[in-house]
C-alpha cells in the first residue's frame, strides 16, 4: 500500500471549493489543496445525462488519513452525494513527500 494519496472532489462554485479546501487543510486532513476550474463535466445523474461546470479540488494526504478526510468532505460538502476518489501517489520528490507527511500529522 502506498503511504500517500491524492483525493479529488468537485463543487458547483469557486467559493464552495475554497471553503472546502480551507477547512481540510486547516484540519491537517490534507497537506495542500489545488483548485482547478471551472472544468466542464459530462455525467449521468438520476438516470439523465447532463453537463455542467464544476470546480475540481485535488487534495494531498496520507493513506492513513483518508477515512477522516472522506468523512469531513461528506459532512461539509454542499452536495448530498459528492464524488470523492483517491489515487495512490506512487512516486514524488523526497522534499515534497516530507512536506506532505509533516503537514498531515494529527494535531491531537
Amino acid at each position: 500500500m502506498t503511504e500517500f494519496v491524492q483525493v479529488s472532489t468537485a463543487t458547483e462554485t469557486r467559493e464552495q471549493a475554497i471553503e472546502l479546501a480551507r477547512s481540510v487543510v486547516q484540519s491537517r486532513l490534507a497537506a495542500g489543496a489545488q483548485i482547478i476550474g471551472p472544468v466542464v463535466s459530462a455525467f449521468w445523474h438520476d438516470g439523465a445525462f447532463g453537463t455542467g461546470e464544476e470546480w475540481q479540488l485535488l487534495l494531498k494526504t496520507r493513506q492513513a488519513r483518508y477515512d477522516e478526510l472522506e468523512a469531513h468532505l461528506l459532512k461539509h460538502h454542499p452536495w448530498q452525494s459528492p464524488e470523492i476518489a483517491a489515487v495512490p501517489i506512487v512516486a514524488g520528490s523526497e522534499a515534497c513527500l516530507r512536506w506532505l507527511a509533516a503537514n498531515t500529522e494529527p494535531t491531537e
